[in-house]
């Protein structure tokens, strides 16, 4: 969907839509049971809600293709993820309010574990307390390359933000995490020539960090990715000519919002505080996006009961959301996070939209195979905005 077109459409109302995302929400069948998390959870009011919904699949960026979280929420907010890219770093640095100056390249951070002979064997160290990042975070701000400044900032348990600042780097820059483990880290290496001299300037801090993270026991080495300038975006405010707010307590989807242009609120560290800040704001704005983010975590973790449990404990707040009376909402998530991978998935994601214009369809389940066979079919997820926005008699007629 073009957004110049959506712009010229938008028009103003006094409608609310909220946009729940459920962090990593797909799934795949367990081995022994043959039913997914969403399948084996007990969902009461997610399913009741999907009774009266349409429902159907999104898929993130196209089949077969894994999904980051950048480009997974990138697509929910209507933009087209391969139209928009962006590092992950730049979304660290803008969830954590670190201004990046023009010219600064940005990457995540992750402290990790290696054994002996290098080989990485826990790619989070463990999800170490955020106390212990501030710590280790100090101690590689001694770290000084050629070519660039470094600049250090810690994020959350075993996060953090590498910013690269200097005349001539570009964000080019591959990975050092390989995103598997028994391996080393990666070697950085410069996607195109401009690029050169920020690799080595990423291969140098590698280097130099390694020795003052060696008695750190879990967190003993870095894995970097994601690098980036920030780009040029049209802003969601702007498009759709909602007033947009973000609740959301991780900074990486706080950066997100703030990207795009989005009001980000303060809120808590949980999804109750997070249900009390949307309570809060409920009057100020037209647009939320609200963010659940244990469903991942467990995923990741390849924690097949953690993620049924995470999904119960966001189905039992979500008549909290019900009780402020949107007139639109949506539930989905970003991307699939399979137990059974323990990582992102390429699996379209379950998606629903409740309205008085919705058109609610036959599926009476909030799972993978029930939405399969919903109204909505399989939808690219940036075509959920528009729909959205036409449930909330926020578009104008399209042509005489």
């Amino acid at each position: 969907m073009d957004l110049g077109l959506l712009h010229d459409l938008a028009q103003p109302n006094t409608t609310k839509i909220i946009l729940c995302s459920l962090d990593g929400l797909g799934g795949l069948p367990r081995p022994g049971t043959g039913k997914s998390e969403l399948e084996t959870a007990r969902l009461p009011n997610l399913h009741v809600l999907a009774k009266r919904s349409a429902c159907g699949l999104l898929r993130h960026v196209g089949p077969g293709i894994t999904p980051g979280s950048g480009p997974g929420h990138l697509g929910l907010f209507g933009y087209d993820p391969l139209q928009h890219p962006v590092g992950r770093g730049v979304l660290e640095a803008l969830g954590i309010d670190f201004h990046l100056k023009p010219g600064d390249v940005a990457a995540r951070g992750n402290f990790c574990t290696v054994d002996a002979q290098g080989r990485i064997t826990d790619r989070r160290a463990g999800r170490l307390a955020t106390d212990l990042c501030v710590k280790l975070c100090e101690k590689l701000r001694s770290v000084t390359v050629d070519f660039a400044e470094i600049v250090i900032e810690p994020v959350k348990e075993h996060r953090f933000v590498l910013v690269l600042r200097g005349e001539g780097l570009s964000g080019r820059v591959s990975e050092t995490d390989p995103q598997t483990l028994g391996v080393p880290p990666l070697h950085a290496r410069a996607l195109d020539p401009s690029a050169e001299r920020a690799a080595a300037a990423v291969n140098q801090f590698v280097e130099r960090a390694r020795p003052l993270l060696r008695d750190a026991a879990q967190a003993n080495m870095v894995l970097l990715r994601g690098f980036d300038k920030q780009p040029d975006i049209p802003l969601f405010p702007g498009t759709f000519r909602l007033r947009a707010a973000a609740v959301a307590a991780y900074p990486m989807y706080r950066g997100l919002a703030r990207l795009v242009g989005m009001d980000v609120l303060d809120t808590g560290p949980t999804f109750a505080d997070e249900i009390a800040t949307l309570e809060r704001h409920w009057a100020d704005f037209d647009f939320f996006f609200l963010h659940y983010k244990d469903t991942d975590k467990a995923g990741e973790d390849g924690d097949f009961d953690a993620k049924v449990a995470a999904l119960e404990r966001f189905d039992a707040r979500l008549p909290d959301v019900l009780a402020l009376g949107p007139d639109v909402l949506a539930v989905s998530g970003d991307h699939s996070t399979p137990s059974i991978l323990a990582a992102h998935g390429w699996q379209p994601v379950p998606a629903l939209v409740s309205s008085a214009y919705c058109g609610a369809d036959h599926v009476s389940r909030f799972t993978e195979r029930d939405c399969a066979g919903g109204a909505l079919g399989i939808l690219p997820a940036q075509d959920l905005m528009p729909l959205l926005m036409a449930n909330g008699l926020r578009l104008a007629k399209y042509g005489a």
